[in-house]
Formats: structure tokens, sequence, C-alpha cells
């Protein structure tokens, strides 16, 4: 997926990347797979709360509450994915088993209700959702205890933090990866 520059360096472009731009490039991408079950699924979705919301809202309405909403959810979704994976130290193949490079991959976030709520409903279980990734979600709690114990016997690293070190991590981790970047770019 390629962005012209001039979205990440004008003042209009940013706003622009939601709506104008990652909206339109679905149905491209869509169209150009020849996924026409999931074409039609999508349009009738935008169909039927185009016809919902516009007699409520009116037109300016309707896509200022869309747009707000994708916001949101956007945002909310990069924080409960990110905080899970991104901090994670992955750089290389260590030629490890598959159940420690999951584990290694991914971390918890503490259970609590509020937690369980936040993440979409136990995904601040992200090392049970990979391990078992066909397991319903509301059974990640149950079998945490026993990966765990598992985990203990065979010596492997079993990570879980609060919700707010693991959002403090994200931050630290693109902090980090941003500095790389910028040491690479001054010592061209």
């Amino acid at each position: 997926m390629r962005v012209h520059t001039c979205t990440f360096s004008c003042p209009f472009g940013p706003p622009a990347l939601l709506p104008l731009y990652f909206q339109w490039y679905v149905f491209y991408f869509v169209i150009q797979r020849k996924k026409w079950v999931d074409l039609a699924w999508m349009v009738t979705f935008y169909a039927r709360i185009f016809l919902s919301y516009v007699p409520l809202l009116g037109l300016k309405g309707f896509l200022g509450l869309f747009f707000v909403v994708r916001f949101l959810e956007s945002n909310w979704f990069v924080w409960v994915t990110q905080m899970n994976h991104i901090p994670m130290h992955i750089d290389h193949d260590r030629n490890m088993d598959w159940v420690s490079t999951q584990l290694q991959a991914t971390c918890n976030v503490h259970k609590s209700f509020f937690n369980d709520w936040f993440s979409g409903g136990h995904l601040n279980f992200q090392i049970e959702h990979h391990l078992f990734p066909t397991m319903p979600r509301h059974n990640y709690h149950k079998v945490a205890p026993l990966v765990q114990s598992l985990c203990a016997k065979h010596g492997v690293e079993y990570q879980s933090k609060p919700l707010l070190s693991a959002f403090a991590d994200i931050v630290y981790s693109l902090k980090e990866s941003g500095q790389l970047w910028l040491d690479a770019y001054l010592h061209q």
C-alpha cells in the first residue's frame, strides 16, 4: 500500500487518510481479489447504515458520526492489539519450539473486569490466544493457570503485566524504534 508523501507533509493529509484512502482501499482490495460475496456484504452494511442514520442526522451529521466512530475504533484497536505484541523482543528467529516462540512474541495484560471488557472480550490473554487460536475467547482465563503452570514446570517465561504498564511499553517501544530511525537518518 503506497501513500503519497504529501499525505504526511500536508496539513490536510492525515485527516484524509481514514475517510478518503483507507475506506476506499478496502473496496479496491476486495474488487481486485474478486471477493464478490465479501463485496456484497460490505455494500449491504454501508447501505443499511446509510439508510438508518441519514434520515435521523442528515448527510453531514451521518458522515461526521461515521468518521468519528471509525477514528475512535481504530485508535482503540491499535492500543488493544499492540499492548500484547509491540513491546516484545522478537528481532530474529531463534530457532525455538513453537510454544516458546508464542510465549516470547506475546504477553498478557492482567485479568480484571475492566481489562477483559476493554480488550474486547478477554483479548488481554494473548498468550492463550496464540496458543489456542480457535478456542472461544471467554475460555482463555480458564486455561491461563494451566499454561502458567506448564511454563513454570519447563522454565519458560510467562509474561503478564498491568494495563498501564502495557500502554507505557508501547510508548517506550515506539520511542526506541523512532530513535533507531532517527539515528539511521542522521548518520547516513
